[in-house]
């Protein structure tokens, strides 16, 4: 992948210190260290997500809070997978998933694999969900076209390191403890201006569009990276939502696969038909 190099740093450089000549040597050196330390982190963002995303999958634990829904924590613990689109098999809480009347366990797996989501459930009586123990929603019907489509283009949960990129304002906290480890904590702040202006490829612009268009036109990314030059943890903000994502390990997990057809009932329509209600549609 193409991401902003060293190179184009090195130009951004020697236009800034021409630009401040006429300002003195000690303006001029005060901008160099600025360049400098923002090309150093560049540097370190991008060679974390190149080592990442090669990977291709990772044990994690996610937590979201929406806060139109209460700002109460929605744990998710599985393992997520991107080599080949955007997959994810975890547990969580039923209450918190709000599926107590359709499972009767106080945990369930839920799946991401395909473009839909699957629940599991108890068999129910009748209905789609008649003897079945999965319930299979399309992404799109939860999420919004636009919701969708920023998940299938940014199936790599690393991609914030990216994005970061097209930030002024990247901010390098020092190193902090995430997860027992020792981490480098880096915060930058992006808008569909600064994505425009960036240096992102097309394909990695499109996909940064679509994940400002679902999470309110701006998002914040807080990443933790460690001496193995791998992310700790994954913080994007925006919309009234957060979602952070902690990998414990990466790479060789299982393949993540769709429920047995036949064991599952599909509510795609009935839950678009909800969303489409609750937006005035």
């Amino acid at each position: 992948m193409t991401y902003i190099r060293t190179g184009a740093w090195a130009g951004i450089t020697f236009a800034v210190l021409a630009a401040t000549t006429a300002c003195g040597a000690e303006a001029v050196r005060k901008t160099a260290d600025a360049v400098s330390h923002a090309d150093a982190i560049m540097v370190a963002l991008t060679r974390a997500s190149d080592k990442a995303s090669k990977l291709g999958s990772a044990e994690v634990e996610t937590t979201t809070v929406i806060a139109a829904a209460g700002g109460k924590p929605v744990s998710m613990d599985g393992t997520y997978s991107w080599g080949d689109g955007a997959a994810l098999d975890v547990e969580m809480d039923t209450a918190n998933a709000q599926m107590q009347s359709l499972q009767d366990d106080p945990t369930l797996t839920m799946k991401m694999v395909d473009g839909a989501y699957y629940y599991e459930v108890d068999p129910q009586p009748s209905g789609p969900l008649k003897g079945k123990h999965w319930m299979r929603i399309d992404v799109s019907a939860v999420m919004g076209e636009s919701g969708a489509d920023s998940i299938a283009d940014n199936a790599d949960p690393t991609a914030g390191l990216r994005y970061i990129g097209a930030a002024k304002d990247v901010k390098n906290f020092g190193e902090e403890t995430v997860r027992g480890k020792k981490a480098t904590h880096y915060r930058g702040s992006v808008g569909a201006q600064q994505v425009n202006a960036s240096n992102l490829t097309a394909q990695e612009k499109k996909a940064a569009i679509n994940s400002l268009k679902a999470s309110g036109g701006k998002m914040t990314f807080d990443v933790w990276v460690d001496g193995k030059d791998l992310p700790v943890r994954v913080k994007q903000s925006g919309g009234g939502m957060t979602v952070t994502m902690d990998f414990l390990k990466f790479g060789a997990i299982k393949p993540i696969t769709a429920p047995p057809a036949a064991d599952t009932g599909d509510l795609t329509e009935q839950v678009k038909k909800q969303r489409d209600q609750s937006l005035g549609q």
